[in-house]
């Protein structure tokens, strides 16, 4: 083995992979630029921080679930005739995540809560949090199995390891009375703790029949709009704009 292999062995074993896989690469640009001993070891540091820090991020957008590449910069405002692109950038600082707040992005089919959430989400986890999307139907019944098998206070616990959960149109389906309770749970385990981004088309005045005037409602709204940001968004439907016009 030669010296460079055994280097090269030594990094892998103190799980050092990028400096070891880039070695000769890293030596070479040294020698070339002449570094002192100085510069090549925060060479070599910044190149295997860089490596893990896009290990980590790509590990993270995996987890996080995301059901579509929705990005801020193609969010079209012009449609939008109650949430300006000024309110959406000052979320961006993510104060909101940091201060265990929640967003509520409440409106009808098509106006682009979804595509906000998203937006955020993509956002949020190249700032370094850790985000996880759920659509309500999804969590629902994740959280009904993990009742049935009698671990749902361990499966909550997992959901809270994230620093944000997006619950994705939220109102649109029926929920039974065990479904709510189970909700609830939820909402109360992260309330003060991690931040929610919910997206629905029910107006809080709703809810109440939404959760078929379940005494849980109160609750779940209590914890939800307490440190809140609420965005009501109105315009016309983008997808009911490129039917008509497609």
């Amino acid at each position: 083995m030669s010296r460079l292999e055994h280097a090269s062995a030594r990094y892998r074993s103190l799980r050092c992979s990028a400096i070891a896989a880039e070695l000769p690469e890293l030596l070479a640009q040294a020698e070339d630029n002449a570094l002192s001993y100085l510069a090549f070891a925060e060479l070599l540091a910044e190149r295997e921080h860089h490596a893990r820090e896009h290990k980590r991020l790509t590990a993270n957008h995996r987890r996080a679930r995301l059901p579509a590449d929705k990005r801020l910069e193609a969010f079209d405002y012009r449609h939008q005739s109650t949430i300006t692109k000024r309110q959406v950038n000052a979320l961006l600082d993510f104060g909101f995540i940091d201060n265990r707040e929640n967003l509520v992005f409440i409106g009808p089919p098509g106006v682009g809560k979804t595509h906000l959430a998203i937006g955020l989400a993509n956002r949020a986890l190249a700032a370094g949090y850790k985000v996880l999307f759920r659509s309500a139907l999804e969590l629902v019944e994740e959280l009904e199995l993990a009742e049935m098998k009698g671990e749902l206070k361990k499966h909550i616990a997992q959901l809270t390891r994230f620093d944000l959960l997006i619950i994705d149109e939220l109102g649109y389906l029926p929920m039974s009375r065990q479904a709510r309770y189970n909700l609830f749970q939820l909402v109360h385990s992260f309330y003060e703790y991690r931040s929610l981004i919910l997206t629905t088309n029910k107006d809080f005045t709703d809810w109440g029949e939404f959760f078929h005037n379940d005494n849980v409602a109160v609750p779940i709204i209590d914890r939800v709009i307490h440190h809140s940001h609420i965005y009501v968004l109105g315009g016309e439907s983008y997808r009911l704009k490129q039917k008509t016009t497609g």
